[in-house]
């Protein structure tokens, strides 16, 4: 496996293509969600972008986005995403190790929250994250708030 974690400037127009096709992929196809995909908070100065390569194929994927986007105080990791074809086999527990570690790197002594499926709440409590809301909706699909346990 070939990790990457990088900002906007530094992702190349193969790699920019792959992430893009994998979240539409998966996000749009595959869950049947139709949402605003391209949102401006990819090409963010500090926005990191967590990439795992099988091959040439990319396996899986998530973004960083620093504090002041998606929440005022908190960094938040967002459009977590796996390959189907490279399920099942522990990467998602990979690639969160990897942005936690990337999160305490670019953004040091700061919680990190997430608006995660609501189906993944436990899977996302094995990586030290604990729910900060009720279930919501967001694109149609149920989600919770979730925040790093202190």
């Amino acid at each position: 496996m070939n990790w990457l974690d990088v900002t906007f400037p530094a992702l190349t127009l193969d790699q920019l293509y792959d992430l893009l096709k994998l979240r539409v992929d998966v996000f749009v196809v595959e869950q049947t969600c139709y949402y605003p995909e391209l949102d401006d908070l990819d090409r963010h100065p500090e926005t990191r972008h967590i990439m795992a390569y099988q091959g040439e194929k990319l396996a899986a994927y998530l973004r960083i986005l620093p504090a002041g986007t998606s929440y005022n105080d908190n960094p938040a990791i967002g459009r977590v995403v796996i390959a189907n074809y490279a399920r099942g086999a522990g990467l998602g527990h990979q690639l969160m190790q990897k942005a936690l570690v990337s999160c305490q790197q670019h953004f040091p002594n700061q919680r990190v929250k997430m608006s995660a499926q609501e189906h993944l709440t436990a899977f996302y409590n094995t990586h030290g994250f604990i729910e900060c809301s009720n279930t919501y909706l967001e694109d149609g699909i149920p989600h919770i708030c979730m925040i790093q346990k202190t």
